[in-house]
């Protein structure tokens, strides 16, 4: 499985973006998927989550109520919407995908390249 992400840029606090991740090969449907940040000298924080169904999805506390994760299986991508972008979302988020839903980094098999968000005050 190739994850691309896309969507990042820059916006000012308050404002939204729409982060996108698609995916190549037949397995999409069959795993969770998950969207992780991190920034310059800090470890690769969980954002959300999503099951491979869409029936269920977890979330950071300090995203909880601003982004929604969501994913389309026919269309092989799996979206994070962000609402009320603060600076402290500043990062670069990744996407990743895995045979069994988990918030660890090291339980994801797969990782797209990455994406800036950056988020002005």
């Amino acid at each position: 499985v190739q994850l691309q992400a896309s969507g990042g840029g820059l916006v000012q606090a308050g404002g939204s973006l729409r982060l996108s991740c698609a995916a190549s090969g037949s397995t999409f449907s069959n795993l969770a998927m998950g969207w992780f940040r991190q920034t310059p000298g800090k470890e690769r924080e969980f954002v959300a989550g999503i099951t491979w169904r869409g029936g269920s999805t977890v979330y950071a506390d300090s995203v909880k109520g601003r982004f929604t994760i969501s994913r389309d299986n026919a269309k092989n991508t799996m979206y994070l919407q962000m609402n009320s972008l603060k600076p402290e979302d500043t990062a670069v988020y990744y996407c990743a995908a895995a045979g069994r839903f988990s918030v660890v980094a090291p339980s994801y098999d797969y990782w797209g390249q990455g994406t800036q968000v950056t988020v002005s005050s």
